[in-house]
């Protein structure tokens, strides 16, 4: 079982951006998709982004269409998503899954404040 790294995260002000990366081996993220959710304080888990296997196919949440970017980092073992034009309703727990296996990180907190 290995387990996913969150990183990157911090305090943003509106406007501003910021690159989360989710760390795994390369065997790992060679046959697994990864997907992105967040969990702001009290409430429910929504989906950020997803970046398949093969990197070709990416899907994002309807709030952060246009301004997330999901991408796979092979040279890193890594899949980053960069997140612009953030606004304090971005705030939350960042939160890396892969799928299918299942395997979640322990997340990367977020908080967009000026």
């Amino acid at each position: 079982q290995e387990q996913p790294v969150e990183s990157g995260g911090g305090l943003v002000q509106p406007g501003g951006s910021l690159t989360l990366s989710c760390a795994a081996s390369e065997r790992t993220l060679a046959t697994a998709a990864v997907r992105w959710f967040r969990q702001p304080p009290g409430k429910e888990r929504e989906f950020v982004a997803a970046i398949g296997w093969s990197g070709g196919g990416t899907t994002y949440g309807e709030s952060v269409k246009g301004r997330f970017t999901v991408s796979r980092d092979l040279e890193n073992n890594r899949v980053n998503l960069q997140m612009h034009s953030l606004k304090p309703e971005d705030t939350a727990l960042y939160l890396c899954n892969l799928y299918p296996a299942g395997y979640w990180g322990q997340g990367t907190q977020v908080t967009v404040s000026s």
